[in-house]
């Protein structure tokens, strides 16, 4: 685990802005849960995280690093989507471990 900092975070499509200037410290080793109604920007903000979905001003780091940039792998980040995105043929320990041998992590 690590820190996580938005700072004045904004996302927009266009001229549509559905973040805006979001600011957010989350702690090493805390829970967070975002909850709203859809379309409110929760899978937005997760998918700007995780390196999925381009931020469009502000600053984001990770455990000290800055990491607008960085790529979803550098991140050390993972969602789970709402709609499945697992692989049918694995058991679900194999769907969550997938992720981590690919990045070359051992047990």
């Amino acid at each position: 685990m690590a820190n996580v900092v938005l700072s004045e975070v904004s996302k927009s499509y266009g001229s549509l802005e559905v973040i805006e200037g979001l600011n957010l410290q989350i702690e090493d080793g805390s829970f967070t849960v975002f909850v709203g109604p859809s379309g409110c920007g929760k899978s937005t903000l997760l998918r700007m995280i995780a390196g999925l979905e381009p931020i469009t001003r502000g600053t984001l780091v990770i455990d000290g690093k800055t990491m607008n940039q960085a790529d979803p792998i550098e991140r050390g980040v993972a969602m789970v989507f709402q709609n499945y995105a697992l692989y049918p043929h694995m058991t679900v320990e194999q769907n969550i471990g997938f992720s981590l041998r690919m990045a070359g992590l051992s047990k």
